[in-house]
């Protein structure tokens, strides 16, 4: 059974619902395994989408999961215990800091110097970390120009600007770098990269790490280049080229025989495992422009709204009309929102149908990344969807 064959099987009152396809996100994890030379590790960035069904799908194909809390640090140990962590994030509480020592994760993205000195503080006396500082590394004028979302290249929150850099170093060639071991360098410097795109990048990334490395007279064993795999919502069809990305990351290896390589990919390894199943509530015209409204909305699916774009969709025509008054419809370009009282509640506009009515469902696609977990539930108070795995 197809997920559309499933999500319009579904009765009226499941609705919304959350569709997964598993065996499609395993087969994809797989073959995002097969490109990547033995050297690179693949991580799960758990941001993404961390649905227990999904992480545990994913597990067979992925070296270990990024995470960026100590709730998701929790969440991901109780669904994959002994996976290898990652932990990130630019704001780490002491707590936090506290709990994923406890949790004896594999590698810590240290993002400041403060940071620094804060885990060292919350290790016992006989205690090792693993450290990678996370660095807003500079790359040429024009490598990110076409990213979806900058994390670096530029002033940014996240990691240390290179000038900080060699006061990390001298604290971890002191007494702290007996507990604290120096391994690398992270660097996920924005979002939206194709495989060409993303390639350069790394390039920049590890050239820059080597010559730190060599300046201060290191050895670096790894450099994290990130995620930030392009998805294309409006072509589902043109996917990241897993390939030559990893054609591309092993003749870099080549040149770097020493170094281990790690990606942490989110959304391009979920978005297209997911949907959004629901049902047209209401069609009207108003100035000209048809409107199709449906159950749930932007507060399920945030996706569209965060990055202004169009979720694609189909149609499922329901030829049961059960009331004696007209059934609403309209042809041509529709626009379809949600329940929510805010013209920004807006999940694809003006797209081209060739019919929809009150009572035919929809079922968006792309909706296995950043999408439920990132909405914002509680406005209005709406009912929850229901979620299926299949």
């Amino acid at each position: 059974m197809t997920v559309r064959e499933f999500a319009a099987g579904l009765p009226a009152d499941a609705l919304p619902a959350y569709v997964y396809d598993l065996g499609a996100l395993r087969a994809h994890a797989a073959a995002v395994r097969a490109a990547l030379p033995e050297a690179v590790e693949l991580y799960y960035a758990a941001k993404a989408n961390p649905e227990a069904a999904v992480l545990e799908a994913l597990r067979d194909a992925v070296d270990g999961y990024e995470v960026s809390s100590a709730g998701e640090l929790a969440h991901v140990r109780q669904v994959a215990p002994g996976a290898p962590l990652a932990f990130g994030g630019p704001g780490k509480t002491p707590a936090e800091i506290a709990a994923a020592v406890e949790a004896g994760v594999h590698r810590w993205h240290v993002e400041s110097v403060q940071e620094l000195y804060q885990l060292a503080a919350a290790l016992g006396p006989e205690q090792h970390v693993d450290v990678l500082l996370r660095v807003n590394v500079p790359v040429v004028e024009g490598s990110l120009q076409s990213v979806a979302l900058a994390m670096g290249g530029r002033p940014s929150p996240f990691g240390l600007d290179p000038s900080a850099v060699p006061s990390a170093l001298v604290l971890l060639a002191g007494p702290i770098g007996r507990q604290l071991r120096l391994r690398g360098i992270h660097a996920h410097l924005g979002s939206g990269l194709s495989a060409a795109e993303h390639l350069a990048v790394a390039e920049q990334i590890v050239n820059w790490s080597a010559a730190l490395a060599a300046r201060h007279g290191l050895r670096f064993d790894e450099v994290n280049v990130g995620g930030g795999m392009a998805v294309d919502y409006a072509d589902p069809t043109a996917r990241f080229d897993w390939a030559e990305f990893g054609d591309g990351l092993g003749k870099l290896l080549d040149r770097r025989p020493e170094l281990r390589l790690r990606i942490e990919p989110g959304r391009a390894m979920t978005a297209y495992c997911g949907f959004y199943a629901t049902e047209v509530l209401d069609v009207k015209t108003s100035q000209g422009e048809a409107f199709a409204v449906v159950r749930g909305g932007t507060h399920h699916l945030r996706t569209p709204a965060t990055k202004g774009h169009d979720q694609p969709f189909v149609v499922v025509p329901v030829a049961e009309w059960p009331y004696s008054w007209p059934r609403p419809s309209a042809t041509g370009s529709i626009s379809l929102t949600g329940q929510l009282c805010t013209p920004k509640d807006l999940l694809a506009q003006g797209i081209p149908v060739a019919e929809v009515r009150a009572g035919d469902r929809v079922i968006f696609a792309m909706a296995g990344a950043y999408a439920w977990n990132i909405s914002h539930h509680a406005f209005l108070m709406h009912p929850h969807p229901r979620f299926y795995f299949v």
